[in-house]
């Protein structure tokens, strides 16, 4: 088994380390492979309420490793697998967080864009350096990119391909949080244990939801809201109502009631 990515679990949290820190992370073909494993197992593992999403060594994701060698494949058929990659983390029921230190570039960047949430250090620098090497954005990063900032935004990053720090991409809302490199890790600690405590079938649907709710019309939007709310209705929704009756903490199962 590859250690190129390294996946630890503790309870319900499942933390993805991309383990190439000789490379500043970037990904060869073998860590592209073995990160879709990971993260097809965690989309089929129903006790996983959490994923983390980082990098050793002080960075985040250098984004592709150019200078490797490649299986003897169309290169067509290569960026589509990148693509499912892509696909799947954006599928993922749970909530993802990427903890992110150091260069964030590239594909390496829009992995991160690809999380749910982002809590950046303080030492993060960001570019979509693709035109720099005579390429195009890939990893969702023409979709990712004008649904977060606009599209003139989109433009200006992915055309001038220029580097920004931790702030500026707080400002633009590319990141969640922004935290000195001594408070990143108790951070995404706190925020982990609040989501994990969270109830699991409720935070799935709300992301569904959200995610899918910028190519609807509000009446598709109102149809799906109500169709998800009526699962909660029998998944957690009681234990809540118990528990704010009894003025106690609700513990979230997210198993079926009925």
């Amino acid at each position: 088994m590859s250690d190129s990515v390294l996946s630890t679990r503790e309870g319900a949290v499942l933390t993805i380390t991309l383990n190439r820190p000789h490379r500043k992370n970037a990904m060869n073909e073998d860590a592209w492979l073995r990160l879709h494993d990971v993260l097809r197992e965690a989309g089929n593992d129903d006790g996983i309420r959490v994923v983390v999403l980082t990098g050793a060594g002080g960075d985040f994701c250098a984004g592709a490793d150019l200078s490797g060698e490649r299986a003897p494949r169309h290169p067509l058929h290569r960026m589509r697998g990148i693509g499912d990659i892509a696909m799947t983390l954006h599928d993922l029921p749970m909530p993802v967080i990427a903890k992110v230190e150091g260069v964030a570039v590239g594909a390496g960047w829009n992995l991160a864009l690809g999380c749910d949430l982002v809590a950046a250090s303080t030492t993060a620098r960001f570019s979509q350096i693709f035109s720099r090497r005579g390429l195009s954005l890939d990893f969702g990063g023409s979709w990712l990119l004008p649904r977060i900032v606009g599209l003139q935004q989109a433009k200006r990053i992915a055309l001038l391909a220029d580097f920004l720090d931790a702030e500026e991409a707080l400002r633009l809302g590319l990141v969640t949080w922004v935290r000195e490199p001594g408070e990143i890790d108790g951070f995404v600690e706190e925020v982990v244990r609040r989501l994990a405590q969270g109830p699991p079938i409720a935070l799935a649907q709300s992301k569904a939801l959200l995610n899918s709710a910028v190519d609807q019309t509000l009446p598709e939007a109102l149809e799906n809201e109500s169709r998800a709310q009526v699962i909660n209705f029998g998944t957690d929704a009681p234990a809540a109502r118990a528990a704010f009756l009894d003025k106690t903490e609700p513990v979230f199962e997210g198993t079926w009631q009925l």
